[in-house]
Parts: structure tokens; sequence; C-alpha cells
């Protein structure tokens, strides 16, 4: 399978001017400046499928939207090479433009006062889409995301959710082969949330659309993404599938136990990290799991057992933690 997005050993360093406190310094700041290198992306690369949704995950400050806006054209690299559909992003050639999108969450892209449709229309414009492909797709947009008359309203009075879904139509109206999507479902309530993600979905499978996607919420990247990219201070940390960051990053297993006898302590099979009348749940080292299973069902009278990995957010928690030490 083709890729339609290519990196290889890119950096992004930003200049930050810094100055001491006090009035000295700031009228000394008028007549010289200084600044301090930031490199805010350090020589990553990895490469997407056609077709192929990836979570692009990463603490606040990791680099993750400078990633993005790198690949859509919106910044230029300090260094190393961007392929996305076979043009350089920063060089923003017409040809590119018309086939990428971005989408990020709680910024707006539609005019506030006027409808979402007539934004639409300003869209199709731009985009010199075909007046009766922009119909037929406008249409199918809207029926995916339930805007019926919505559309209709001003955008100043659409809820929040309502508003990413018209940010959603506009930006994909010229039907984009790539999606890059920055924290798309962010400060919408569950409803909205489920409704995105399977909008995404449809998307991507309607269209075999590339997408990136960022998000803290891991229940976005467990419904969509089968692959996931980690990075971390600009470095990449991991490039694999969910249950290979499991396999690689989750020290710990969770063995739930329920008890026959609830008064009974566990504490010396690992730690106890819920306890619940007879229900426990214990953290224990991956590599003393069979063990300790073992001498649970030989030494308690227990109902029932289960071993579960760690969930995802927490792993990636621990993920961040570990390369925090080590820096």
């Amino acid at each position: 399978m083709s890729q339609t997005i290519k990196v290889d050993t890119l950096i992004k360093t930003f200049q930050v001017p810094e100055r001491e406190a006090g009035l000295k310094a700031a009228v000394g700041s008028l007549f010289k400046r200084k600044y301090r290198e930031v490199e805010a992306v350090k020589k990553i690369s990895f490469g997407i499928d056609a077709g192929e949704i990836v979570g692009f995950l990463g603490p606040n400050g990791a680099g993750k939207t400078t990633t993005l806006k790198m690949l859509a054209g919106l910044l230029f690299p300090t260094s190393g090479q961007i392929d996305v559909l076979g043009y350089e992003p920063q060089r923003r050639e017409k040809e590119l433009l018309r086939q990428i999108t971005i989408v990020m969450g709680q910024r707006n892209q539609l005019m506030w006062d006027i409808p979402a449709l007539d934004s639409f229309e300003l869209q199709r414009a731009i985009y010199q889409i075909p007046e009766g492909e922009f119909r037929r797709m406008r249409d199918e947009l809207i029926d995916l995301l339930n805007m019926g008359d919505l559309v209709k309203k001003p955008v100043r009075n659409l809820s929040l959710g309502e508003r990413m879904k018209a940010e959603f139509i506009s930006a994909l109206l010229h039907r984009p082969k790539v999606l890059f999507l920055d924290e798309p479902t962010i400060g919408l309530d569950v409803t909205a949330q489920r409704l995105i993600r399977e909008f995404v979905a449809a998307y991507n499978q309607r269209y075999q659309a590339s997408v990136m996607l960022t998000s803290h919420y891991m229940a976005d990247v467990q419904a969509l993404c089968k692959r996931v990219i980690v990075i971390h201070h600009g470095q990449l940390l991991y490039d694999g599938g969910l249950a290979g960051l499991v396999e690689k990053f989750a020290a710990y297993k969770t063995i739930g136990v329920t008890l026959n006898d609830p008064d009974l302590d566990l504490s010396e099979y690992g730690e106890i990290i819920s306890n619940s009348k007879g229900q426990v749940n214990l953290r224990v080292p991956k590599s003393a799991t069979a063990q300790i299973t073992t001498r649970l069902l030989n030494e308690v009278a227990i109902s029932d057992l289960t071993i579960e990995d760690p969930a995802i957010d927490s792993i990636i928690e621990q993920v961040f933690q570990q390369e925090a030490q080590v820096v």
C-alpha cells in the first residue's frame, strides 16, 4: 500500500526571546534582545499509508500540534523532509491544499454571525468545487452528522458540539484525502464525542482518507486507531499497534479476585488498588503474574479470578513519567 505521508528526520526549532524581570532589563531588551533556542520537534521519522488512521499521542508541549502544522504547510520545518501526497507542504501548492484539511478543536474557522450554510458556500468558492458535486457532498455530510436545519442557524447560536460538527462539514466539503485532526472532540459531551468518532470512521471507510488524530481522550484513540505514534519532548518514543504499546511499556498486570471471605487480606500477593465487598484488584509485576495467580488459586478460597492489562491511558501516562525521569 502506498504511503500518503512520509516524514524523515524532521526538526523544528523556535527562537524564544527572554529577559530578566525589571525596568532596566525591559529597556535593555529594546536595543539588544536575547534569544534561546527551543527544539520542539527532534528528528522524528514515520510514514502513513493511504486509508490509515493513526493516533498521534503525547502530553501538552510534546510537539504534536507543531508537527501537524508542518505537515499541513502552516509552519516551515527547520530541517528534514516532509512528503504529503507527493508534495512538500511548505510550498503551499494548490494541488496539495485541495487534498488536505486540518481541524483543530475549539478553534473556529466558520464565520460567527452568518449561518453555517453560507460559510459552506464560501468554501465551495475557495476550492472551486463544481455546484453539483458540492451539493451532493454537503448534503451527505449534513446527513452523516445529523445536522439537518441547524446549518441554517447563525454559528453563534449553535452549541459547542453543533459548531464542531459544522466545522467538520466545512473542512471536508472538498473531499480531502488527508485529515489532520488536532483534539477534535475536546470539550464535547460524551454523546457528541461518540458521534464525531463514528463520523470520522465513516468518512475514512467511504473515501479511504488518511487520518492523523491527536486526542487526550483515549476513547477516541481506542475506537479509531489500530496504530499509534507517541512523542514526548519532541522525540519519537513509540510507533506501532496499541497492543504492542501495552506489551512494550506495561510493567504490571491487574488481577481481579472475588473472595469467598471478604475480610481476607491479600496484600502479601500484590499492591491492592481497590477492595469492595470482597472484589479485590491487585497490581502485580507482569513477570510474576503466573506465579502469583497460581498461589492465589492454591492458597485462597475464591469464586472468580481475572487477569487484565492496564488501561491504555494509564500506560501512556506511565510512558511519559518514565521519559520525564530520564530527561
